[in-house]
């Protein structure tokens, strides 16, 4: 037990600054002179920091838009109604198929694909051209 010993190489000698010119450690510690990276608290400054100069994500123009309404929106592929149980397309049947998620409040059937059989669509909004599909089909959308 008193042979045991770490790895060789496992343990590395921690770095003693500040012990004279001759450690190539002296004085400065390894740090240079002045600057944030001279001071204490590891030379920390802000992501994006350009020393003063008008930082790039600001100097960028801003673009794009996201609206906070899409994310209770959902748009339906005409073609999925086939899953929908019954008559009638309206958000609870579109719920219990599976087809949208629970938090959405809002729909839209988009025409991509065709329906076989007539369908009745309430409180959902739909394209012309799924609209003309749907009636075409002998559907009707209320």
């Amino acid at each position: 037990m008193n042979t045991i010993k770490p790895a060789e190489g496992s343990k590395k000698e921690a770095r003693r600054v500040g012990r004279g010119i001759g450690s190539t450690l002296g004085k400065t510690c390894g740090r240079g002179h002045k600057g944030s990276y001279a001071r204490t608290g590891k030379g920390k400054i802000k992501a994006g920091f350009e020393g003063g100069q008008m930082p790039l994500q600001r100097r960028l123009p801003k673009v794009g838009f996201r609206s906070k309404m899409s994310a209770d929106a959902a748009e339906v592929l005409m073609y999925r109604l086939v899953k929908v149980a019954g008559d009638v397309v309206d958000l609870a049947s579109l719920r219990a198929a599976g087809i949208i998620g629970a938090d959405i409040k809002r729909a839209k059937i988009v025409k991509q694909g065709d329906v076989a059989r007539a369908l009745t669509v309430r409180g959902v909004a739909c394209t012309e051209g799924a609209k003309a599909a749907i009636l075409a089909a002998g559907g009707s959308v209320e």
